[in-house]
This record gives structure tokens, sequence and C-alpha cells, in this order.
């Protein structure tokens, strides 16, 4: 195939795939933290403090970090299609579980089942871009795939808000189980779509030419040979290979930074913000999203265009750093919409980057382990990240602390980052 050919091809790869795992990665990140909207009714509703939250929500990671490497395994295995279509149908049945939580224990249950549910989904997804773009393509095809993230935040916040504010009694029903019951509905409708639409390797996709179908696989199977003769890492050895464990500690700083900002945008909105109702805080929290997708896909583009990873990943978990300090000690609510909008821009430019690293020396098994390893441990940080925020806040009435404490770790991302060598970013070590 001559080179218009080629890149002809992998825009049609990327208008069936990409599309579609935005899509489903939309819902995955409106159910995992729905709860940040909930919480604005659900705390008074069933009298629990601001320390059941913050657990609540991080404890979430305990039964995701436990599952995510056997899930993708499994999903090697089994192929994606199959998988992802499980995935989805069961976080999308305990999403709408939510809507019956009574109480602490109740909380703590669902939040732990729906991590379970829920692992394997996003390292899953980046595992199975491996089949579909080379790595030359993947920064900016992984931006374009996880720009659903913040996207989620424009759509899904005022969504939320909307329910909580419009639905609250419907029914019968509070606003914050209205919230859960149909924000967890697509996902099971999505699942049982993408059992259907997915297709897990080139080789078998009926919607491309047979010469289409024979070079992309070609392409692929290429690429994978060529790392398994570079750096022939088994499963084990990938577990253990410093370079991962590096990823997982840069990681780790960034999922602080991700999950501290989304189970607390909207009460950090509402603080900035009193006597703004449920929908209009929405409104506002869609802001940062915005900034967010525009910083991540234009870094994301750049990066592969320069072959450079982590000069796009260092600045910007400093920027990150300062729109979280910005935030905690401005009183104004424009410098505190202003940091917010730079600590999410950030933390998400971050992102797609950071996932082109493990692919470059890591393929099959090894990089099915060792990407869900990365994703799994890393993912303390959400634990760590909604904690870090609210316990401090429950002792001393003022989100400052842990804003500050989060900014901190996220400078140590920064560091961290610039500990990645690469050779024409390919490698990392």
């Amino acid at each position: 195939m001559d080179d218009a050919s080629k890149k002809a091809l992998l825009g049609k790869v990327s208008r069936r795939l990409v599309p579609f795992l935005f899509l489903l990665y939309v819902v995955n990140i409106l159910d995992r933290v729905n709860v940040g909207f909930a919480r604005l009714q659900m705390l008074d509703d069933l009298n629990m403090g601001e320390e059941v939250y913050a657990l609540g929500a991080g404890i979430f990671y305990l039964g995701y970090v436990v599952f995510e490497v056997p899930s993708n395994l499994i999903l090697r295995r089994t192929g994606a299609r199959r998988w992802i279509a499980r995935i989805m149908i069961s976080w999308g049945l305990v999403t709408c579980a939510m809507m019956a939580v009574r109480g602490p224990w109740t909380f703590y249950l669902l939040r732990i089942l729906l991590g379970i549910a829920e692992a394997g989904f996003f390292p899953g997804i980046i595992f199975y871009l491996t089949y579909w773009f080379p790595a030359r393509e993947r920064a900016r095809i992984v931006a374009l795939f996880m720009a659903a993230s913040p996207v989620t935040g424009m759509v899904g916040n005022p969504l939320s808000g909307a329910i909580l504010e419009w639905l609250d009694q419907v029914g019968g029903l509070s606003g914050w189980q209205w919230v859960f019951l149909l924000e967890g509905i697509p996902a099971v409708i999505l699942g049982v779509i993408a059992l259907n639409y997915l297709t897990d390797r080139p080789e078998h996709a009926s919607w491309l030419s047979l010469n289409e179908r024979n070079w992309l696989s070609g392409e692929m199977s290429r690429e994978e040979k060529h790392l398994e003769q570079r750096h022939g890492l088994s499963l084990r050895q990938a577990l253990l290979d410093r370079r991962v464990w590096l990823l997982i500690l840069l990681y780790f700083t960034v999922a602080v930074g991700s999950n501290a900002f989304g189970f607390y945008l909207p009460k950090l909105i509402e603080s900035r913000f009193p006597g703004m109702d449920k929908f209009q805080i929405g409104l506002l929290a869609a802001v940062p999203h915005l900034c967010a997708v525009i910083a991540m896909v234009l870094n994301g583009a750049h990066s592969d265009r320069t072959g450079e990873r982590r000069w796009h990943m260092a600045p910007p978990a400093a920027v990150a750093a300062c729109g979280l300090t910005l935030y905690a000690l401005s009183d104004s609510p424009a410098l505190s919409l202003l940091g917010l909008a730079l600590a999410q821009s950030g933390i998400m430019s971050m992102l797609p980057v950071f996932w082109t690293l493990p692919t470059s020396f890591l393929s099959g098994v090894a990089a099915a382990g060792g990407i869900a390893l990365i994703n799994s441990v890393g993912n303390v940080g959400g634990f760590v990240g909604p904690n870090l925020i609210g316990q401090p806040a429950k002792l001393t009435g003022s989100f400052t602390p842990g804003l500050l404490a989060t900014a901190l770790t996220l400078c140590i991302g920064a560091l961290l980052a610039l500990r990645v060598r690469q050779d024409q970013g390919r490698q990392v070590g």
C-alpha cells in the first residue's frame, strides 16, 4: 500500500472504532464519578459525613486494583468484544444498584463491587488499540479516546445537576437515586451493542477489504515481533521490570490528582459560588473539562509529530499543581475557576502521552499484564486522592490542606516524568 492508502486505512479504522470507544468511556467515567454530584444530596439524606464519602469514593479502587491484571489477561484470551461487553453490563447493573444505598456499609459495599465490575475496562481498551494502530499514531488516538473523560465532565456534570434539581422526589425517589438509575442503564445497553459491534483483531474485520486486512494485520504483527525481539519480556519479567514500576509511580501521582479533582469538583465549585443551584454548578463544572479537551488533543498530537514524550508530561503536571495551588490560596470565584481549569487541563494532557509509554517496550501477554499492573497499582492513587482532600477537610473545615498536598504530589509526578528515558519516543526506562 502507498502512503495515501495507508493513511486512508488508518482513518477508516479510526472512524470505525474511536467514536464508539469514546462513547463507552464517557459512560464509564460518568458512572465512576457521578457519586461526586450525588453527594450533594445523598450525604444529608442518609446522614453520612464527609469522611464516609471520602472513604467510599476511594474504596472503589480496592476491588479495581485486585481484579485489574486478571481481567486484562482474560481479555487477551477471550477477545475484547466479549470481555468489554461483560464489563459494561456488570458495571451498569451495579451503578443502578447504587440507588439502594441506605448507609455507610451499603455505600462501601457497592463502591467495591463497582470497582470489581469495572476492572480491566480502561487498560483493556489501551491494549486493544495496540492491535489496530501503529505506535507512531497512538498518542493522538489515545488522546481522542481519552477526551471522553473531560467531555463527560462537560456533559455529565450539567446532566447530573439537572437530575438532582428537577427529578428530586419524582416517583418517590430522591434526585441522587435518579442519578444512579438513569446513568447506569446506558452502560447495560452499550454492553449489548459492543458484543455485536466490536471486532477483536484486524484479520477479523469484515468491514475492511482483504487487502486492508492483510496490510494492517501484517503491520501490527511486524511491530509486535520487533518489540519481542528487542525487549523479549515475559509476563513475569514485565511485572518486575523497573521501567514498569517507574511508570506505576508516575501514574500514582496522576491518579491522586485526577481523582481528588474528579470526586470533589462539584463541591469545590459550590464552595466558591454559593447560592447557585445544582444545574448551575454543573454548567460551571463543564468549564475546566472544556479546557482539558482542547489541551489534551493538542498535546497528544504534538507529541506524536515530534516523537517526544517526557516533555509532554512534566510541564502539564506542573501546570496542574499550579492550578490547584491557585484555587487553594484564592478566594476569588474567577481565579478559583481558572485554577480548576489549569488543574484539569494539566492532568488530562499528561494521560494520552503517558499511555504510549508501556506499549513502546511491552508486547503480547507482557503488554496485557504490564498495562493492567500500571493502571491497577497506580490507581491506588485513586483511593488516596479523595481521602487526601476529604479527611483533612473533616478535621480543619477547609479543603486547602488537601489541595496543597495534591499539588505537591503532582510536582513529584513532574520530576518522575523527567526520569523517563526515551529513544525517539519509543523506549522508556
